[in-house]
């Protein structure tokens, strides 16, 4: 007799925590996509509440029922302590970010803007989406394009008017390319992104030789 419901421990070819429902279509239910796309939605409306939460959840297991995917890796891995460390970060630098966006607008002196391009160490489709969703939450600085061939951010930042000010905002975004990976990302996107950022390398170097 067929099962209604298969879960991952007894068929080894789905993805690790999810079920599968019996009938003439596939129909799986992936956990850590629907705790993923719970947080894309929480994280879109830029506010944690319950409401929040739970309409995310639910949008998220109807849309895995009503647009089942492929028997594919998407590469998402939960990482507990991870997303812990993540969402803290963003948190805190929600909240601090804003309280120093607000006192530029209300001080009165002007700013320079501008747009910097910050390259990625990881280049999965994912990665970078996750990413850049995570940059777009902490004010001060907003995604306008990314560069999908070079694993490319470009990001328009509010203070801009000294060189130490673009570079601490890539470092930010690196910062925040590592703490996502870390959350949700492979053993193999983790190692990468332990790595120097791209021309990190160089720079070293040269420090090193004057």
């Amino acid at each position: 007799m067929r099962r209604l419901i298969t879960l991952s421990r007894r068929d080894p070819e789905l993805p690790p925590f999810s079920a599968e429902f019996a009938g003439r279509r596939r129909r799986v239910l992936d956990l850590p996509l629907i705790a993923w796309l719970t947080v894309i939605w929480v994280l879109l409306w830029s506010t944690l509440t319950w409401a929040n939460f739970i309409t995310g959840a639910v949008v998220a297991v109807f849309v895995s029922l009503a647009f089942p995917l492929p028997r594919v890796d998407l590469g998402l891995r939960l990482h507990p302590w991870g997303i812990v460390v993540l969402a803290a970060y963003l948190l805190y630098h929600m909240y601090t970010s804003g309280v120093k966006v607000t006192k530029q607008i209300f001080s009165g002196y002007p700013h320079q803007p501008a747009v910097i391009a910050v390259q990625l160490r990881c280049r999965s489709d994912l990665m970078l989406a996750a990413t850049a969703v995570s940059v777009s939450n902490v004010p001060g600085g907003s995604v306008i394009e990314i560069r999908r061939a070079t694993a490319t951010l470009f990001l328009h930042v509010l203070d801009a008017d000294r060189p130490d000010a673009l570079d601490a905002a890539r470092r930010s975004v690196w910062r925040l390319e590592r703490l996502t990976v870390k959350a949700f990302g492979t053993s193999e996107e983790i190692e990468r992104v332990a790595e120097p950022p791209p021309g990190r390398e160089r720079d070293d170097t040269e420090g090193e030789g004057a």
